[in-house]
């Protein structure tokens, strides 16, 4: 398939304000606590919708995975299982901290991270060169953007009244999880990294290079479902909670099948996108995500009324930090570039 990058951009962009969208459907749960709703969703998300788009794209699925040994697997399912832990953390944080607020932390984190780690760790002789100083001063600019941030998030409590407050406990827990998970999430770029054989050997039986990227999220994917499945259970186990699934059943099956298309549709969708687009997919592509998923998830959340009763200078904060978030994934943009 011929670059596009045009097209390959607007899929991009779509898929961030997508991706951007999933935890939307959260606030409008009726009768299910937390732990129903992620269970079914990560069941959806991280299971279901994966294998059936890679079996959809790649009949021969199963014959690719029979004729790989076991170690080819190994590098996908550990980075999976351990961002798998990131990705329930984020659940968590959600109700706790905002759309907006959550999805600006651990954006920013992954953008500056997921591009310094591996730089450190395969190419540890750059970070003394423009390119690694040009990540490192961009992880100081997303350091002054965060604080920014959390500190419009903090006035915002205080101050607010109706929908917006949450209690400071919550807002602290909700932080660290924010903060646990920016550091984790790049978890899974690198078990795409580890993982050409997979897609290798998917090609080889005759897939496309972008459907061939589809036997490894079933992978990173199914180990990510660990811990988005049994934490849950485990909640509903110690609250008692399994029997709610009882209350609002069809509403609450539809919702979380909602989350999981949106999720699934967002990050399959970039992953499309940045293929199409071609030499700069991974580098520009990827900084254009992750912008639309911080500003798309602003603009939820002031709809949704989670700044609702802030102060005009709280706001002001708030738009400054955000700024400051853009600027440092910008940053690592023009050094995908350089």
């Amino acid at each position: 398939m011929d670059a596009n990058p045009l097209a390959g951009l607007a899929i991009i962009f779509g898929s961030g304000v997508v991706n951007a969208s999933f935890p939307l459907p959260m606030k409008y749960v009726r009768g299910w606590k937390w732990e129903n709703l992620w269970f079914v969703f990560s069941f959806f998300a991280l299971l279901v919708l994966p294998a059936l788009a890679a079996w959809l794209a790649m009949p021969q699925l199963s014959q690719v995975y029979a004729s790989l040994p076991a170690r080819d697997f190994l590098p996908g399912a550990v980075f999976g299982l351990l961002w798998g832990f990131a990705q329930a953390s984020f659940g968590v944080a959600v109700p706790m901290v905002g759309m907006a607020m959550a999805f600006a932390i651990v954006a920013g984190m992954c953008a500056v991270l997921g591009s310094l780690i591996p730089m450190t760790v395969l190419h540890s002789e750059e970070l003394l060169r423009m390119r690694g100083i040009s990540l490192i001063i961009s992880g100081v600019v997303l350091a002054v953007g965060l604080v920014l941030y959390v500190r419009a998030a903090r006035e915002r409590d205080r101050t607010s009244v109706g929908g917006g407050a949450q209690p400071s406990a919550n807002y602290r827990k909700g932080l660290a999880l924010c903060l646990f998970t920016g550091a984790t999430a790049p978890m899974i770029n690198l078990g795409f990294a580890f993982s050409g054989n997979i897609s290798a050997r998917a090609t080889a039986f005759g897939a496309s290079s972008q459907s061939a990227t589809l036997a490894i999220w079933v992978v990173v994917l199914g180990a990510a479902s660990l811990p988005n499945l049994l934490y849950p259970l485990y909640l509903m186990a110690r609250n008692r909670s399994h029997s709610d699934f009882r209350l609002s059943t069809t509403q609450g099956v539809v919702l979380s099948l909602l989350m999981g298309l949106l999720w699934a549709a967002g990050t399959l969708g970039y992953g499309w996108g940045a293929a199409t687009m071609g030499t700069h997919g991974t580098s520009i592509g990827y900084a254009v995500y992750v912008v639309v998923l911080v500003f798309w998830s602003t603009v939820t959340g002031l709809f949704t009324g989670e700044w609702r009763g802030a102060a005009p200078s709280t706001l002001r904060r708030m738009r400054l930090g955000l700024a400051v978030i853009v600027v440092a994934i910008l940053i690592v943009s023009a050094t995908g570039l350089a």
